[in-house]
């Protein structure tokens, strides 16, 4: 009779399915981290009590508080403003422009961007501000 010697067991990890698991977790938290990212104008919207949700529109004008204009991310010049505010409201549906304007802005330098909205024939203005409850 043959004593049989221990029997050598094998153990090995397969890390295949570890290292599948740990890829998706980085694409996840890559593709997360791309969506929590402000957008590139950065302004500090004044508040207000009564301000609502308001549908984002195409036709959208932000004002920096160095009085830098910005159509649609796009960066843009007093002067030209009208002519560019014309062909943007032509291709939208709703006639109506949305002013982001910082809260130091100069009042003079909105009024005239209000007025140049009126002259493109914009049906509706609205001025963006943040909720109370936001600015805490």
């Amino acid at each position: 009779m043959e004593f049989e010697g221990r029997k050598r067991v094998d153990t090995r990890l397969n890390i295949a399915p570890l290292i599948d698991v740990v890829f998706l977790l980085l694409i996840f938290f890559m593709l997360s981290a791309h969506f929590v990212t402000q957008p590139g104008i950065k302004l500090t919207l004044p508040t207000a009590s009564t301000a609502k949700l308001h549908p984002e529109e195409d036709v959208i004008i932000s004002i920096t508080n160095e009085n830098d204009l910005y159509l649609n991310e796009k960066k843009i010049d007093l002067d030209n403003l009208l002519d560019e505010l014309r062909v943007k409201l032509n291709e939208s549906q709703k006639k109506t422009v949305i002013i982001k304007a910082d809260e130091k802005i100069d009042l003079g330098l909105a009024v005239k961007v209000m007025d140049i909205a009126k002259q493109a024939e914009a049906k509706g203005l609205v001025i963006s501000t943040r909720a109370e409850e936001d600015a805490k």
